[in-house]
């Protein structure tokens, strides 16, 4: 019998397919990111918060929206059972099967691939797990809505989908657990952008004394409006940071200290990333750019500190920061 494809009909087998294969890709790019947490290996980057941000934003909303197409195509199938031989949702759920085998495929080779470079053996067999939990649900799923006639159909159909419930809200879970609740990473966020201020209040200090060796007095010093440079404030509470020169030493005339109040410890992250590569995620779904913010990048290490104030002493050696002399005036003649 050729049933007629109504536009409805299309749109939600569509509007299925898209939610189902962006969803199943999140849940193993925030499963692997979970992983890779928990696991740190040396060898692995920075872990990254936009790691499980971006699949707990998709999932939160796609994974319900692909339960609500699936219902209203299932309620059409009870009322109108003709629907079930529709070639759009044949040509889905093949489609589905293959790239099920095709996502568990690739991904084991590109797992395999990173073992043998080096990567721990606990990650390998976790992620392994991982894509054969999620290939295998999805894929047997859809078989069996398939072949409904089969031994087990009926279980598989109706278990299945709880299975998938548990399985997206434990990796939510974990995922709030590596990196904190919003108010954790907003946190995380603004002690990063205090490093930034004084990484940045630290360079203007030394150009400062590369120009007139000596080192300013106060931070309002260092203002240029010339070339717009502003004393950054704490982006919190808006309060200057704190500076001064270091008395009671040799090098006194070089060195200085910057302090700041911080909401927490500085994270160590370093590790906690997907192998080779700064950020955490999966094989799945590439997701948008570095998320520079946090955390502290390789370089900053010396700018680790506790919660509450901490301050860093700097000193600046002429050898490796001559001041800038201006030019002999017979040099300038010629």
């Amino acid at each position: 019998m050729n049933t007629k494809t109504t536009p409805k009909d299309f749109f939600l087998h569509l509007g299925a397919a898209v939610a189902l294969y962006i969803a199943a890709g999140s849940l193993i790019n925030l499963w692997f990111a979970v992983i890779n947490y928990f696991r740190p290996d040396a060898l692995a980057g920075y872990f990254y918060g936009n790691a499980v941000a971006w699949p707990i934003s998709m999932l939160v909303v796609l994974v319900p929206v692909l339960y609500v197409l699936e219902w209203m195509i299932n309620r059409d199938i009870v009322r109108n059972p003709e629907k079930r031989d529709l070639w759009i949702r044949k040509w889905r759920i093949y489609l589905t099967l293959f790239l099920a085998t095709i996502l568990m495929a690739g991904d084991l080779i590109a797992l395999i691939n990173v073992y043998l470079n080096g990567e721990i053996t606990s990650r390998f067999v976790y992620k392994i797990i991982v894509i054969v939990l999620v290939a295998g649900a999805v894929g047997k799923y859809y078989f069996f809505s398939l072949y409904p006639d089969l031994k087990w159909s009926a279980l598989a159909r109706r278990i299945n989908p709880w299975f998938g419930i548990v399985f997206v809200l434990a990796a939510i879970v974990m995922g709030f657990v590596a990196a904190g609740s919003p108010a954790t990473q907003r946190a995380l966020r603004l002690d990063n952008q205090r490093v930034n201020d004084l990484s940045t209040i630290q360079w203007q200090v030394i150009g400062y004394w590369q120009q007139k060796e000596s080192l300013p007095v106060t931070l309002a010093d260092l203002a240029d409006p010339i070339s717009g440079f502003t004393i950054p404030t704490d982006p919190e509470t808006k309060t200057e940071y704190g500076y001064a020169v270091t008395t009671g030493v040799a090098t006194s005339s070089v060195s200085f200290e910057l302090c700041a109040t911080f909401s927490r410890p500085t994270q160590d992250t370093k590790g906690r990333g997907e192998y080779g590569y700064g950020r955490g995620g999966g094989l799945s779904i590439a997701y948008p750019a570095y998320d520079m913010s946090y955390p502290i990048m390789e370089g900053q290490d010396n700018w680790k500190h506790e919660a509450g104030k901490a301050c860093f002493t700097r000193t600046i050696d002429p050898d490796k920061y001559p001041p800038i002399r201006p030019m002999p005036a017979e040099t300038k003649a010629i």
